[in-house]
């Protein structure tokens, strides 16, 4: 029922998205952003293992939207390691209204791709993903 808007919106995936993600849960990256341009979205930046959920937030822009992947390790209260993949759609309330729109439409069908997914989380602000939340979401 769904799919009739999602072909409307005409929105492509890159196969270089779907290989990233590949990657991502090889633990070859600790991050992915990903970014809407022209009809397609495309991979825009990749965080190396090593990078933090500091390096990850600070390479989303402030003022347009983003959907980005996050490869969580984290211990669980019983002192078990654990990891999980976060899709994050990052719309700030400062991007333009379209941008969000456009984000917004084409959001359902990109996750749809990533098959892995543990956790969606949705932020219009740092605070709404600061590491306490994404922390807890894990658990």
């Amino acid at each position: 029922m769904n799919e009739k808007a999602n072909a409307a919106s005409g929105m492509a995936v890159e196969d270089n998205c779907k290989l990233k993600f590949l990657e991502l849960k090889k633990r070859t990256h600790r991050f992915i952003i990903f970014r809407i341009d022209g009809q397609q979205v495309v991979v825009e930046k990749l965080g190396s293992p090593q990078e933090t959920y500091d390096d990850f937030t600070a390479s989303l822009p402030a003022d347009e939207c983003r959907y980005a992947v996050f490869d969580l390790d984290f211990t669980t209260n019983e002192n078990c390691q654990k990891s999980k993949i976060f899709f994050i759609a990052w719309s700030p309330d400062s991007s333009r209204v379209r941008m969000k729109m456009v984000y917004a439409s084409s959001k359902d069908r990109f996750k749809r791709e990533l098959d892995g997914i543990q956790v969606e989380l949705q932020a219009t602000d740092p605070s709404e993903m600061s590491f306490d939340i994404i922390q807890s979401r894990a658990l």
